[in-house]
């Protein structure tokens, strides 16, 4: 979407630039149950969500999907890395509404089921692509 690299790798260390859940074929921030892996639809209703009851997930759905596809893509690069989820050991966590974190902290921990990583969390006005992006996060891995 943009001119700029996803990650950079520097000595021992990997920079990823901020993940937004967007479709690049589409140019659309996905937003729907729908959107996600039958595997993801899984593990988020072994958390509660993806109900299936349209009053509970309109509101839930957004954060909720774009806080696994972010994550699944911060995984996706740190494997091109030849890495796993446990190096990626700090993650700047941005959101439009800091009340959707409790939303993204339980997905959260679909990716760090034992260790969390070193996090810092900050409320922004908003993201490109558009309003429809809700969260953003960057990460740093170390590889050695």
């Amino acid at each position: 979407m943009a001119n700029y690299a996803a990650a950079r790798r520097v000595g021992d260390f990997v920079f990823l630039s901020g993940v937004v859940a967007v479709d690049p074929a589409r140019g659309q921030v996905l937003q729907s149950y729908a959107d996600l892996p039958e595997h993801a639809r899984q593990a988020l209703r072994g958390l509660g969500f993806d109900t299936g009851q349209l009053s509970v997930d309109v509101f839930e759905a957004p954060a909720v999907v774009q806080s696994w596809l972010v994550l699944e893509r911060i995984r996706q690069i740190a494997q091109e890395h030849g890495a796993g989820m446990e190096q990626a050991f700090k993650l700047v966590q941005y959101f439009r509404d800091l009340r959707h974190y409790p939303l993204y902290n339980r997905v959260r921990g679909l990716f760090y089921p034992t260790q969390p990583p070193v996090s810092t969390v900050v409320e922004v006005s908003r993201f490109l692509p558009g309003d429809a992006a809700l969260i953003e996060v960057e990460a740093t891995l170390h590889l050695a």
